[in-house]
Protein backbone atom coordinates (compact mmCIF):
# COMPACT_ATOMS: atom_id res chain seq x y z
CA UNK A 1 0.00 0.00 0.00
CA UNK A 2 1.44 3.25 -1.38
CA UNK A 3 2.29 5.95 1.62
CA UNK A 4 0.58 9.47 0.94
CA UNK A 5 -0.26 12.45 3.47
CA UNK A 6 -3.67 14.68 2.82
CA UNK A 7 -4.16 18.24 2.53
CA UNK A 8 -7.18 20.00 2.91
CA UNK A 9 -7.87 23.50 1.80
CA UNK A 10 -11.16 25.30 2.60
CA UNK A 11 -11.38 28.50 0.48
CA UNK A 12 -14.02 31.38 0.20
CA UNK A 13 -16.55 28.71 -2.25
CA UNK A 14 -15.02 25.44 -1.50
CA UNK A 15 -13.69 22.71 0.39
CA UNK A 16 -10.99 20.55 -1.43
CA UNK A 17 -8.81 17.42 -0.44
CA UNK A 18 -5.83 16.60 -1.68
CA UNK A 19 -3.94 12.90 -1.43
CA UNK A 20 -0.05 13.37 -2.31
CA UNK A 21 2.73 11.00 -2.24
CA UNK A 22 6.00 11.59 -0.53
CA UNK A 23 7.62 12.83 -4.14
CA UNK A 24 4.92 15.27 -4.13
CA UNK A 25 2.84 13.61 -6.62
CA UNK A 26 -0.70 13.78 -6.67
CA UNK A 27 -2.85 10.78 -6.17
CA UNK A 28 -6.20 12.10 -5.88
CA UNK A 29 -8.77 14.87 -5.52
CA UNK A 30 -11.76 15.99 -4.64
CA UNK A 31 -14.33 19.42 -4.13
CA UNK A 32 -17.45 20.10 -3.22
CA UNK A 33 -18.74 23.82 -2.77
CA UNK A 34 -19.79 25.84 0.56
CA UNK A 35 -22.32 28.11 0.58
CA UNK A 36 -21.81 32.15 1.08
CA UNK A 37 -24.41 34.58 2.30
CA UNK A 38 -23.95 38.03 1.63
CA UNK A 39 -25.57 40.67 2.79
CA UNK A 40 -25.45 45.25 2.46
CA UNK A 41 -22.67 46.63 4.51
CA UNK A 42 -20.28 44.46 2.81
CA UNK A 43 -21.38 41.18 4.95
CA UNK A 44 -20.37 37.79 3.87
CA UNK A 45 -21.01 34.47 5.63
CA UNK A 46 -20.35 30.75 5.97
CA UNK A 47 -22.03 28.31 7.75
CA UNK A 48 -19.56 25.92 9.96
CA UNK A 49 -21.92 22.96 9.52
CA UNK A 50 -21.92 23.08 6.06
CA UNK A 51 -18.08 24.04 5.46
CA UNK A 52 -17.64 21.00 8.00
CA UNK A 53 -20.36 18.57 5.50
CA UNK A 54 -18.17 19.85 2.26
CA UNK A 55 -14.69 19.12 4.10
CA UNK A 56 -15.67 15.00 4.88
CA UNK A 57 -17.49 15.03 0.66
CA UNK A 58 -14.38 16.45 -0.86
CA UNK A 59 -12.11 13.82 1.52
CA UNK A 60 -14.11 10.68 0.76
CA UNK A 61 -13.88 11.72 -3.16
CA UNK A 62 -10.03 11.84 -2.75
CA UNK A 63 -9.41 9.31 -1.56
CA UNK A 64 -11.44 6.92 -3.68
CA UNK A 65 -9.57 8.58 -6.66
CA UNK A 66 -6.00 7.87 -5.11
CA UNK A 67 -7.42 4.35 -4.25
CA UNK A 68 -5.03 1.82 -2.23
CA UNK A 69 -3.07 4.88 0.29
CA UNK A 70 -2.07 4.45 3.56
CA UNK A 71 -2.42 8.34 5.31
CA UNK A 72 0.41 9.28 7.57
CA UNK A 73 -1.26 12.66 7.91
CA UNK A 74 -3.72 15.31 7.83
CA UNK A 75 -2.80 19.09 7.32
CA UNK A 76 -4.91 21.41 6.61
CA UNK A 77 -5.29 25.07 5.39
CA UNK A 78 -8.48 27.81 5.39
CA UNK A 79 -9.10 31.44 4.27
CA UNK A 80 -8.60 33.62 7.28
CA UNK A 81 -12.38 33.62 8.14
CA UNK A 82 -13.91 33.76 12.01
CA UNK A 83 -15.41 31.22 13.60
CA UNK A 84 -17.81 32.15 16.05
CA UNK A 85 -19.44 28.54 16.34
CA UNK A 86 -23.07 28.40 16.91
CA UNK A 87 -24.08 32.31 17.29
CA UNK A 88 -25.93 34.48 15.50
CA UNK A 89 -23.92 37.13 13.27
CA UNK A 90 -26.27 39.45 11.25
CA UNK A 91 -29.37 41.10 12.33
CA UNK A 92 -32.28 38.74 11.59
CA UNK A 93 -29.95 36.31 9.85
CA UNK A 94 -29.77 32.21 10.26
CA UNK A 95 -27.96 30.91 13.54
CA UNK A 96 -26.24 28.84 11.70
CA UNK A 97 -24.05 31.39 9.66
CA UNK A 98 -21.53 31.50 12.47
CA UNK A 99 -18.76 32.39 10.23
CA UNK A 100 -17.36 36.10 9.48
CA UNK A 101 -15.73 35.89 5.69
CA UNK A 102 -12.31 36.75 5.35
CA UNK A 103 -14.07 39.46 2.85
CA UNK A 104 -16.39 40.58 5.48
CA UNK A 105 -16.02 43.95 5.70
CA UNK A 106 -18.53 44.97 7.80
CA UNK A 107 -15.67 46.44 10.27
CA UNK A 108 -14.12 48.88 8.54
CA UNK A 109 -15.25 51.78 10.96
CA UNK A 110 -13.93 49.28 13.71
CA UNK A 111 -10.49 49.17 11.69
CA UNK A 112 -10.08 52.95 11.71
CA UNK A 113 -10.78 53.63 15.28
CA UNK A 114 -8.21 50.94 15.83
CA UNK A 115 -5.73 52.45 13.42
CA UNK A 116 -6.28 55.98 15.58
CA UNK A 117 -4.97 54.49 18.47
CA UNK A 118 -1.39 54.44 17.57
CA UNK A 119 -1.20 51.07 19.01
CA UNK A 120 2.45 49.02 19.36
CA UNK A 121 1.47 45.95 17.79
CA UNK A 122 0.27 48.13 14.80
CA UNK A 123 3.79 48.12 13.33
CA UNK A 124 3.73 44.37 13.08
CA UNK A 125 0.78 44.70 10.33
CA UNK A 126 2.60 47.69 8.26
CA UNK A 127 1.33 50.05 10.47
CA UNK A 128 -2.60 50.06 10.12
CA UNK A 129 -4.93 47.07 10.53
CA UNK A 130 -7.03 45.45 8.23
CA UNK A 131 -11.01 45.01 8.44
CA UNK A 132 -10.31 41.92 6.84
CA UNK A 133 -8.05 40.95 10.46
CA UNK A 134 -9.74 39.64 13.46
CA UNK A 135 -9.84 41.97 15.63
CA UNK A 136 -11.68 44.37 14.58
CA UNK A 137 -14.78 41.46 13.65
CA UNK A 138 -14.37 40.74 17.39
CA UNK A 139 -14.63 44.59 18.47
CA UNK A 140 -17.69 44.82 15.71
CA UNK A 141 -19.10 41.97 17.52
CA UNK A 142 -19.09 42.67 20.86
CA UNK A 143 -20.20 46.28 19.73
CA UNK A 144 -23.13 44.71 17.75
CA UNK A 145 -24.22 41.26 18.70
CA UNK A 146 -22.57 41.85 22.76
CA UNK A 147 -25.15 38.62 23.51
CA UNK A 148 -23.01 36.52 20.62
CA UNK A 149 -19.57 37.91 22.05
CA UNK A 150 -20.22 37.15 25.62
CA UNK A 151 -21.62 33.90 24.90
CA UNK A 152 -19.43 32.37 22.32
CA UNK A 153 -17.20 30.03 23.89
CA UNK A 154 -14.06 30.59 22.02
CA UNK A 155 -13.21 32.49 18.89
CA UNK A 156 -11.32 30.55 16.06
CA UNK A 157 -9.62 31.31 12.59
CA UNK A 158 -11.15 28.67 9.60
CA UNK A 159 -7.55 26.82 9.91
CA UNK A 160 -7.30 26.39 13.60
CA UNK A 161 -11.46 25.81 13.70
CA UNK A 162 -10.63 23.05 11.11
CA UNK A 163 -8.03 21.13 12.80
CA UNK A 164 -10.26 21.39 16.30
CA UNK A 165 -13.39 19.52 14.53
CA UNK A 166 -10.66 17.80 13.76
CA UNK A 167 -8.98 16.38 16.72
CA UNK A 168 -11.24 17.76 19.32
CA UNK A 169 -8.28 19.95 20.83
CA UNK A 170 -8.19 23.77 21.06
CA UNK A 171 -4.25 24.38 19.70
CA UNK A 172 -3.84 27.37 17.40
CA UNK A 173 -1.58 27.68 14.73
CA UNK A 174 1.20 30.33 14.71
CA UNK A 175 0.96 31.35 11.27
CA UNK A 176 -3.38 32.05 11.42
CA UNK A 177 -2.91 34.13 15.42
CA UNK A 178 0.45 36.43 14.07
CA UNK A 179 -0.77 36.79 10.67
CA UNK A 180 -4.41 37.94 11.21
CA UNK A 181 -5.05 38.17 15.23
CA UNK A 182 -1.60 40.44 16.50
CA UNK A 183 0.14 37.82 18.76
CA UNK A 184 3.86 38.42 18.94
CA UNK A 185 5.61 35.17 17.56
CA UNK A 186 8.57 36.69 18.04
CA UNK A 187 7.85 37.09 21.46
CA UNK A 188 5.77 34.18 22.06
CA UNK A 189 2.75 36.83 23.80
CA UNK A 190 -0.24 38.62 23.11
CA UNK A 191 -0.30 42.16 24.17
CA UNK A 192 -2.93 42.94 26.97
CA UNK A 193 -2.65 47.00 26.46
CA UNK A 194 -3.63 46.81 22.75
CA UNK A 195 -6.27 44.87 23.73
CA UNK A 196 -7.93 46.98 27.12
CA UNK A 197 -6.52 50.28 24.43
CA UNK A 198 -8.83 48.94 21.81
CA UNK A 199 -11.97 47.95 23.74
CA UNK A 200 -11.58 44.32 23.78
CA UNK A 201 -10.08 44.15 27.24
CA UNK A 202 -12.57 41.06 28.11
CA UNK A 203 -10.02 38.66 26.50
CA UNK A 204 -7.26 39.78 27.82
CA UNK A 205 -9.05 39.67 31.60
CA UNK A 206 -10.04 35.86 30.30
CA UNK A 207 -5.87 35.10 29.80
CA UNK A 208 -6.62 34.80 26.38
CA UNK A 209 -8.24 31.38 26.26
CA UNK A 210 -10.94 32.09 24.19
CA UNK A 211 -8.76 33.26 21.13
CA UNK A 212 -5.77 30.74 22.01
CA UNK A 213 -2.88 29.81 24.53
CA UNK A 214 -1.85 26.38 22.89
CA UNK A 215 -0.40 28.36 20.17
CA UNK A 216 2.36 25.99 17.88
CA UNK A 217 4.24 25.73 13.93
CA UNK A 218 2.83 25.44 11.78
CA UNK A 219 3.33 21.52 10.62
CA UNK A 220 3.71 20.25 14.48
CA UNK A 221 1.01 17.32 15.48
CA UNK A 222 -1.67 18.40 17.70
CA UNK A 223 -3.15 15.19 18.18
CA UNK A 224 -4.72 12.03 16.09
CA UNK A 225 -8.59 12.28 14.35
CA UNK A 226 -11.42 12.06 16.53
CA UNK A 227 -13.61 8.76 16.31
CA UNK A 228 -16.45 11.17 15.27
CA UNK A 229 -14.30 13.25 12.77
CA UNK A 230 -12.59 9.83 11.28
CA UNK A 231 -16.25 8.50 10.63
CA UNK A 232 -17.05 11.83 8.61
CA UNK A 233 -13.59 11.50 6.60
CA UNK A 234 -13.49 7.91 6.41
CA UNK A 235 -9.76 7.58 7.64
CA UNK A 236 -8.68 5.41 10.48
CA UNK A 237 -8.82 6.88 14.01
CA UNK A 238 -5.84 8.58 15.56
CA UNK A 239 -4.53 9.77 12.30
CA UNK A 240 -1.82 12.51 13.30
CA UNK A 241 -2.97 15.80 12.44
CA UNK A 242 -0.87 18.98 12.20
CA UNK A 243 -1.20 22.74 12.84
CA UNK A 244 -2.47 24.66 9.73
CA UNK A 245 -1.67 27.63 7.73
CA UNK A 246 -3.85 30.39 6.23
CA UNK A 247 -4.12 29.08 2.74
CA UNK A 248 -2.24 31.50 0.82
CA UNK A 249 0.44 30.92 3.08
CA UNK A 250 0.06 27.01 2.64
CA UNK A 251 0.36 28.08 -1.30
CA UNK A 252 3.83 29.45 -0.15
CA UNK A 253 4.97 26.41 1.60
CA UNK A 254 3.84 24.21 -1.47
CA UNK A 255 5.71 26.02 -3.80
CA UNK A 256 8.73 28.29 -2.71
CA UNK A 257 11.53 25.31 -2.04
CA UNK A 258 11.38 23.58 -5.11
CA UNK A 259 15.54 23.31 -6.13
CA UNK A 260 15.21 24.24 -9.33
CA UNK A 261 15.14 27.56 -10.95
CA UNK A 262 16.12 31.35 -9.68
CA UNK A 263 16.39 32.13 -6.03
CA UNK A 264 15.59 30.08 -2.76
CA UNK A 265 12.73 29.96 -0.58
CA UNK A 266 14.40 33.23 1.39
CA UNK A 267 14.40 35.25 -1.75
CA UNK A 268 11.40 34.38 -3.70
CA UNK A 269 8.03 35.78 -3.42
CA UNK A 270 5.37 33.11 -3.42
CA UNK A 271 2.00 34.95 -5.08
CA UNK A 272 -1.14 33.63 -4.63
CA UNK A 273 -3.34 34.78 -7.51
CA UNK A 274 -7.57 33.89 -7.20
CA UNK A 275 -10.22 35.55 -6.20
CA UNK A 276 -7.95 37.68 -3.94
CA UNK A 277 -3.83 37.69 -4.24
CA UNK A 278 -1.36 37.54 -1.73
CA UNK A 279 2.24 38.13 -1.87
CA UNK A 280 5.12 37.10 0.57
CA UNK A 281 7.83 37.27 0.75
CA UNK A 282 10.49 35.73 3.49
CA UNK A 283 13.94 37.03 5.17
CA UNK A 284 16.35 36.51 7.96
CA UNK A 285 16.04 39.43 9.97
CA UNK A 286 12.10 41.75 10.35
CA UNK A 287 11.83 44.40 7.99
CA UNK A 288 9.05 46.62 8.46
CA UNK A 289 7.38 47.98 5.11
CA UNK A 290 4.35 50.61 5.72
CA UNK A 291 1.53 49.09 4.39
CA UNK A 292 2.75 45.71 3.73
CA UNK A 293 1.54 43.02 6.76
CA UNK A 294 4.30 42.11 8.88
CA UNK A 295 7.13 41.36 9.66
CA UNK A 296 5.44 37.83 11.00
CA UNK A 297 7.94 35.17 12.64
CA UNK A 298 7.84 31.97 12.03
CA UNK A 299 4.41 32.35 10.50
CA UNK A 300 4.45 30.47 6.98
CA UNK A 301 8.64 28.81 7.10
CA UNK A 302 10.67 28.12 9.60
CA UNK A 303 13.03 30.74 11.67
CA UNK A 304 11.91 33.46 8.72
CA UNK A 305 10.49 36.22 9.34
CA UNK A 306 7.54 36.87 6.35
CA UNK A 307 6.09 39.96 4.57
CA UNK A 308 2.47 39.35 3.70
CA UNK A 309 0.74 41.83 0.73
CA UNK A 310 -1.87 41.35 -1.69
CA UNK A 311 -4.81 42.58 -3.65
CA UNK A 312 -8.15 42.73 -1.90
CA UNK A 313 -9.40 41.19 -5.94
CA UNK A 314 -7.46 40.08 -8.47
CA UNK A 315 -9.45 37.48 -10.02
CA UNK A 316 -12.70 39.04 -8.68
CA UNK A 317 -11.70 41.69 -10.23
CA UNK A 318 -10.85 40.62 -13.60
CA UNK A 319 -14.66 39.11 -13.64
CA UNK A 320 -16.06 41.99 -12.68
CA UNK A 321 -13.83 44.22 -15.09
CA UNK A 322 -15.17 41.82 -18.38
CA UNK A 323 -18.61 41.89 -17.25
CA UNK A 324 -18.71 45.43 -17.46
CA UNK A 325 -18.31 45.85 -21.11
CA UNK A 326 -20.91 46.04 -23.31
CA UNK A 327 -19.78 42.32 -25.58
CA UNK A 328 -19.97 40.01 -22.15
CA UNK A 329 -23.62 39.08 -21.94
CA UNK A 330 -23.97 38.27 -25.47
CA UNK A 331 -20.58 36.00 -25.12
CA UNK A 332 -21.25 34.44 -21.73
CA UNK A 333 -24.89 33.46 -23.64
CA UNK A 334 -22.51 31.48 -26.10
CA UNK A 335 -19.57 30.08 -24.38
CA UNK A 336 -19.12 28.09 -20.88
CA UNK A 337 -16.44 30.75 -19.41
CA UNK A 338 -15.89 33.90 -20.51
CA UNK A 339 -12.21 34.69 -19.04
CA UNK A 340 -10.99 31.11 -20.45
CA UNK A 341 -12.76 32.15 -23.77
CA UNK A 342 -10.58 35.14 -24.01
CA UNK A 343 -7.13 33.89 -22.73
CA UNK A 344 -7.70 31.31 -25.82
CA UNK A 345 -8.25 34.06 -27.93
CA UNK A 346 -5.60 36.01 -27.04
CA UNK A 347 -3.31 32.93 -27.21
CA UNK A 348 -4.12 32.77 -30.88
CA UNK A 349 -3.18 36.86 -31.53
CA UNK A 350 1.01 35.87 -30.90
CA UNK A 351 2.90 35.98 -28.28
CA UNK A 352 1.54 37.04 -24.71
CA UNK A 353 4.06 39.69 -24.60
CA UNK A 354 3.10 41.90 -27.84
CA UNK A 355 -0.44 42.03 -26.39
CA UNK A 356 0.81 44.71 -24.15
CA UNK A 357 0.69 47.01 -27.43
CA UNK A 358 -3.33 46.38 -27.96
CA UNK A 359 -4.17 47.57 -24.48
CA UNK A 360 -1.17 50.55 -24.42
CA UNK A 361 -3.90 53.15 -23.89
CA UNK A 362 -5.64 51.52 -21.27
CA UNK A 363 -5.02 51.27 -17.78
CA UNK A 364 -7.15 49.69 -15.01
CA UNK A 365 -6.83 50.19 -11.20
CA UNK A 366 -8.39 46.88 -10.23
CA UNK A 367 -9.27 48.27 -6.48
CA UNK A 368 -12.76 47.05 -6.40
CA UNK A 369 -12.53 46.04 -2.99
CA UNK A 370 -9.90 48.32 -1.80
CA UNK A 371 -6.19 48.70 -1.68
CA UNK A 372 -4.65 45.67 0.42
CA UNK A 373 -0.73 46.53 0.15
CA UNK A 374 0.99 48.96 0.12
CA UNK A 375 -1.53 51.48 0.43
CA UNK A 376 -3.68 49.94 3.11
CA UNK A 377 -6.53 51.70 1.89
CA UNK A 378 -10.07 49.44 1.85
CA UNK A 379 -11.90 52.57 0.51
CA UNK A 380 -9.84 52.81 -2.26
CA UNK A 381 -12.02 52.40 -5.51
CA UNK A 382 -11.23 50.81 -8.94
CA UNK A 383 -10.69 52.85 -11.85
CA UNK A 384 -10.38 52.24 -16.21
CA UNK A 385 -8.89 55.09 -18.34
CA UNK A 386 -8.81 54.60 -22.20
CA UNK A 387 -12.15 53.38 -22.76
CA UNK A 388 -13.18 53.94 -26.41
CA UNK A 389 -16.85 53.96 -28.37
CA UNK A 390 -16.07 49.91 -29.58
CA UNK A 391 -18.29 47.84 -28.36
CA UNK A 392 -17.53 44.40 -29.75
CA UNK A 393 -15.07 41.63 -28.65
CA UNK A 394 -11.55 42.68 -29.93
CA UNK A 395 -12.18 45.66 -27.28
CA UNK A 396 -13.21 42.98 -24.88
CA UNK A 397 -10.07 41.02 -25.33
CA UNK A 398 -7.99 44.43 -24.97
CA UNK A 399 -9.75 45.54 -21.55
CA UNK A 400 -8.96 41.48 -20.69
CA UNK A 401 -5.33 42.35 -21.12
CA UNK A 402 -5.70 45.84 -19.28
CA UNK A 403 -7.32 44.28 -16.55
CA UNK A 404 -4.05 41.70 -16.17
CA UNK A 405 -1.51 44.42 -16.68
CA UNK A 406 -3.43 46.86 -14.08
CA UNK A 407 -2.95 43.45 -11.88
CA UNK A 408 0.60 43.08 -12.85
CA UNK A 409 0.84 46.85 -12.02
CA UNK A 410 -0.50 46.41 -8.10
CA UNK A 411 2.00 43.77 -7.79
CA UNK A 412 5.38 45.50 -9.35
CA UNK A 413 3.59 48.65 -6.75
CA UNK A 414 4.25 45.72 -3.70
CA UNK A 415 7.36 44.77 -5.12
CA UNK A 416 9.33 48.17 -4.77
CA UNK A 417 7.72 49.36 -1.99
CA UNK A 418 9.51 46.36 -0.34
CA UNK A 419 12.60 46.87 -2.23
CA UNK A 420 12.78 50.45 -0.82
CA UNK A 421 12.92 49.23 2.88
CA UNK A 422 15.56 47.00 1.87
CA UNK A 423 13.53 43.61 0.97
CA UNK A 424 14.50 42.89 -2.53
CA UNK A 425 12.94 39.69 -4.40
CA UNK A 426 14.30 37.67 -7.31
CA UNK A 427 11.68 35.73 -8.57
CA UNK A 428 8.19 35.00 -8.03
CA UNK A 429 6.20 31.65 -7.99
CA UNK A 430 2.42 31.44 -8.72
CA UNK A 431 -0.29 29.98 -7.45
CA UNK A 432 -3.74 29.76 -7.22
CA UNK A 433 -6.46 29.38 -9.33
CA UNK A 434 -6.42 32.46 -11.87
CA UNK A 435 -2.41 31.93 -11.23
CA UNK A 436 -3.15 28.54 -14.14
CA UNK A 437 -4.10 31.57 -16.76
CA UNK A 438 -1.10 31.30 -19.44
CA UNK A 439 -1.86 34.91 -20.31
CA UNK A 440 -1.88 36.15 -16.66
CA UNK A 441 1.67 34.90 -16.09
CA UNK A 442 3.69 36.56 -19.18
CA UNK A 443 1.94 39.62 -18.16
CA UNK A 444 2.88 39.74 -14.89
CA UNK A 445 6.19 38.76 -15.51
CA UNK A 446 6.22 41.71 -18.08
CA UNK A 447 4.88 44.05 -15.70
CA UNK A 448 6.46 43.64 -12.70
CA UNK A 449 9.88 42.71 -14.51
CA UNK A 450 10.40 39.38 -12.41
CA UNK A 451 10.70 36.01 -13.46
CA UNK A 452 7.14 34.22 -12.65
CA UNK A 453 8.30 30.41 -12.00
CA UNK A 454 5.52 27.68 -12.16
CA UNK A 455 4.97 25.08 -9.96
CA UNK A 456 5.00 21.44 -11.14
CA UNK A 457 2.00 20.25 -9.24
CA UNK A 458 -1.35 21.83 -10.18
CA UNK A 459 -2.41 21.86 -6.65
CA UNK A 460 -0.02 23.54 -5.06
CA UNK A 461 -2.04 25.12 -1.50
CA UNK A 462 -3.31 21.47 -1.31
CA UNK A 463 0.18 20.40 -1.74
CA UNK A 464 0.85 22.67 0.69
CA UNK A 465 -1.35 21.19 3.04
CA UNK A 466 -0.26 17.75 2.93
CA UNK A 467 3.22 19.02 3.45
CA UNK A 468 2.40 19.68 7.15
CA UNK A 469 0.77 16.41 7.77
CA UNK A 470 3.92 14.71 6.36
CA UNK A 471 5.72 16.31 9.23
CA UNK A 472 2.75 15.52 11.83
CA UNK A 473 2.97 12.23 10.34
CA UNK A 474 6.33 11.66 10.85
CA UNK A 475 6.95 11.09 7.41
CA UNK A 476 10.03 13.04 7.04
CA UNK A 477 11.86 15.27 9.82
CA UNK A 478 10.99 18.76 9.02
CA UNK A 479 8.82 21.34 7.56
CA UNK A 480 12.29 22.57 5.15
CA UNK A 481 12.77 19.17 4.27
CA UNK A 482 9.27 18.30 3.31
CA UNK A 483 9.57 21.27 0.60
CA UNK A 484 12.60 20.38 -1.07
CA UNK A 485 11.43 16.97 -1.40
CA UNK A 486 7.75 17.76 -2.56
CA UNK A 487 8.05 20.30 -4.89
CA UNK A 488 9.57 21.27 -7.76
CA UNK A 489 8.74 23.36 -11.11
CA UNK A 490 7.68 23.01 -14.51
CA UNK A 491 9.11 25.98 -15.83
CA UNK A 492 9.39 29.85 -15.88
CA UNK A 493 8.36 33.08 -17.80
CA UNK A 494 11.30 35.26 -18.29
CA UNK A 495 10.13 39.41 -18.53
CA UNK A 496 10.17 40.62 -21.82
CA UNK A 497 12.77 43.68 -22.13
CA UNK A 498 13.05 46.81 -25.07
CA UNK A 499 9.56 47.99 -26.63
CA UNK A 500 7.57 45.34 -24.14
CA UNK A 501 9.31 47.35 -21.50
CA UNK A 502 8.89 50.48 -22.36
CA UNK A 503 5.08 50.31 -23.11
CA UNK A 504 4.72 48.09 -19.37
CA UNK A 505 7.10 51.61 -17.49
CA UNK A 506 4.38 53.89 -19.63
CA UNK A 507 0.90 52.28 -18.21
CA UNK A 508 2.69 52.14 -14.56
CA UNK A 509 3.18 55.34 -14.04
CA UNK A 510 -0.35 56.39 -15.13
CA UNK A 511 -1.24 53.75 -13.06
CA UNK A 512 0.21 55.32 -9.97
CA UNK A 513 -1.05 58.45 -10.97
CA UNK A 514 -4.66 57.36 -11.39
CA UNK A 515 -4.36 55.77 -7.67
CA UNK A 516 -4.37 59.30 -6.35
CA UNK A 517 -7.00 59.85 -7.92
CA UNK A 518 -9.42 56.86 -7.25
Amino acid sequence: MKEAVLGIDVGTGSARAGVFDMQGQLLGVGKQDIRMHEGPDGIAEHESADIWTAVGQATRAALSKAGHARVLGIGVDAACSLVIEGQQLSEGGCPARDVIVWMDHRATAEAEEINAGNHAVLAYVGGRISPEMQTPKLLWLARHRPEAFANAPHFMDLADWLTYRLTGLQARSACTLTCKWTYLAHENRWDPDYFHGVGLGALADEAFCRIGTDIRAPGAPIGGLAPDAAGDLGLPEDTPVATGLIDAHAGGVGTLGAPDGPGTAATRMAYVFGTSACTMTSGARPIMVPGVWGPYFNAMLPDLWLNEGGQSAAGAAMDQIVRLHPAYPELSARVPNVLDHLTERALTLGDPSDLVHRAARLTVVPDFNGNRAPLADPQARAIIAGLGMARDEPSLIDLFVAGLIGIGCGLRHIIEAQAECGLETEAIVISGGAGANPVARQLLADASGLPVLVPATDEPVLLGAAMLGAVAGKAVPDLSTAMGQMSALRGQHRPAAGQHREAHDQIYRRYRALQTAA
